[in-house]
């Protein structure tokens, strides 16, 4: 009865960590699409604008601001480009959804 029991905390823990492991994907590859988003309204591409997307997913791992919506609030602004920060958030939780939908297909796809 108790290798049940262990069997199944197991199994929850590492159900757990892939839950874990996939958000934090999920989150990386929203702060790339958000990168890419705003690049297009700053008028970026190519290079330039996957340049900025990267740019923006290293907030993640830096102390210097605070997340990437904040960064991209402040690089719309320094461009000349009003945007509410409701509508970057909104913007970030749509391409949250979108990264999650990504990742589910390409693991599907492995």
């Amino acid at each position: 009865m108790t290798t049940a029991f262990e069997n199944r905390e197991k199994a929850f823990e590492a159900k757990f960590r892939l839950d874990q492991e996939q958000e934090f994907k999920a989150v990386i590859r929203r702060d790339k699409l958000l990168g890419l988003w705003a690049a297009e309204q700053m008028g970026l591409s190519g290079d330039a604008a996957k340049s900025y997307a990267l740019s923006v997913v290293d907030v993640e791992f830096s102390a210097t601001d605070h997340d990437a919506g904040h960064k991209v609030a402040r690089d719309l602004l320094d461009a000349g480009i009003a945007m509410d920060e409701t509508a970057i958030r909104h913007q970030m939780a749509v391409l949250l959804e979108v990264a999650r939908e990504q990742i589910v297909a390409e693991m599907k796809q492995s």
